[in-house]
């Protein structure tokens, strides 16, 4: 009963985030799907309905296979901008960083700079922090 009831909430979530957003082929919806394993990201025409760019770690692990296991180090500035932090990203959460890089580089090959990110029903942490912030660095703007 209580995976009835959560998955039901799940879709509201969803629901509710997706009424407030929508893409188009100037300016497509970046949308995030993950599991246990793995994440997805596509760039999808919600006016045509199609499926521009989609981007996997399962895709990334196909181009090279160390990738699975990486650490990204990356500097960050703080708000009043005085001093810079290293951040070592390890696990999931590196390899959805590259998935953010690699779905940024599809979508600048195919002429899309600006870009709607939508989070489905998931909150704004972990790996789908690393996913948007890999995207941007990648060249994308939300």
């Amino acid at each position: 009963m209580k995976s009835k009831i959560k998955r039901e909430k799940r879709f509201r979530r969803k629901a509710r985030v997706r009424a407030k957003i929508s893409g188009t082929s100037e300016r497509p919806r970046l949308c995030v799907f993950k599991s246990n394993k793995y994440i997805y990201a596509q760039l999808i025409d919600d006016k045509k309905g199609q499926t521009l760019a989609s981007a996997s770690d399962i895709e990334l692990t196909r181009r090279s296979p160390k990738k699975r296991k990486t650490k990204i180090s990356r500097e960050t500035d703080t708000k009043q901008k005085r001093e810079t932090d290293t951040k070592v990203l390890t696990g999931k959460v590196a390899i959805a960083f590259e998935v953010g890089k690699l779905i940024a580089e599809e979508a600048i090959k195919n002429k899309f700079e600006k870009v709607v990110f939508d989070k489905a029903s998931y909150r704004y942490q972990g790996r789908v922090k690393a996913l948007a912030e890999g995207a941007r660095e990648g060249g994308l703007k939300f």
